[in-house]
């Protein structure tokens, strides 16, 4: 199998959180979803507009795609520039992918001003972001090896010397685990196994793929 190109890892939305603050009396609610097309993001815009129906704005952005392929956002009615882009610059400065932040804002009276708005929106979604649970993408590979119950040991052994977590184990005449492999681990740890297990073990190896790293799922922040 030919290993293929590699991928770099991105983070991703697991929990979309609500941040809000506040300035001159003006309030600023970001709302955080993870989207996979524009129809998503703009079913979550319209449910946004649904749930503040009374507010005088809506800004938005969303990046999707692993590589950030697309990217959209809107001033709804802001000045141009002061709203949609900033809340796209915390998106791209926060290497989450596939998500869309909607920032509502309620008019206090007091006129913010261009460079005012643009600071608001930002700290706005800056706190949409902390408020959400983020975790990372790795690329690599499924890995399932099946060896004898004398090569077991020796697998677990390599595996957790590279941290690697066995998410499956299978016993029954021989021995079956799966793990995720990253990208760049994949001929090394091959050889580590054939090494190891004196060529009695097999290893079926996935096409390349993205998983959920272990133990990266954390707050955001931007």
């Amino acid at each position: 199998m030919e290993p293929g190109h590699r991928l770099e890892a991105y983070k991703m939305i697991e929990y979309g959180g609500v941040g809000e603050i506040e300035e001159k009396k003006s309030r600023f609610i970001a709302q955080v979803q993870a989207v996979t097309t524009e129809e998503e993001a703009a079913a979550f815009l319209e449910s946004v507009r649904k749930q503040y129906w009374d507010a005088r704005h809506h800004c938005y952005a969303y990046i999707l795609g692993e590589q950030g392929q697309i990217m959209r956002f809107s001033d709804d009615g802001e000045p141009s520039g002061t709203a949609g882009r900033p809340i796209l610059e915390v998106l791209t400065g926060s290497g989450i992918r596939n998500l869309v932040l909607v920032v509502t804002r309620y008019f206090g009276g007091t006129l913010l001003g261009t460079g005012g708005l643009v600071r608001a929106y930002t700290q706005a979604a800056q706190a949409g972001i902390a408020a959400s649970r983020v975790c990372t993408m790795c690329y690599g590979y499924t890995f399932t090896v099946e060896t004898d119950y004398n090569g077991i040991g020796k697998i677990q052994y390599l595996l957790g010397q590279r941290g690697i977590p066995i998410e499956d184990s299978i016993y029954t005449q021989q021995v079956s685990v799966t793990c995720k492999v990253p990208f760049d681990e994949r001929e090394k740890l091959l050889h580590e196994i054939t090494e190891a297990t004196a060529g009695r073990a097999q290893v079926t190896v996935s096409d390349p793929l993205y998983y959920k790293s272990a133990g990266t799922t954390s707050r955001g922040s931007a």
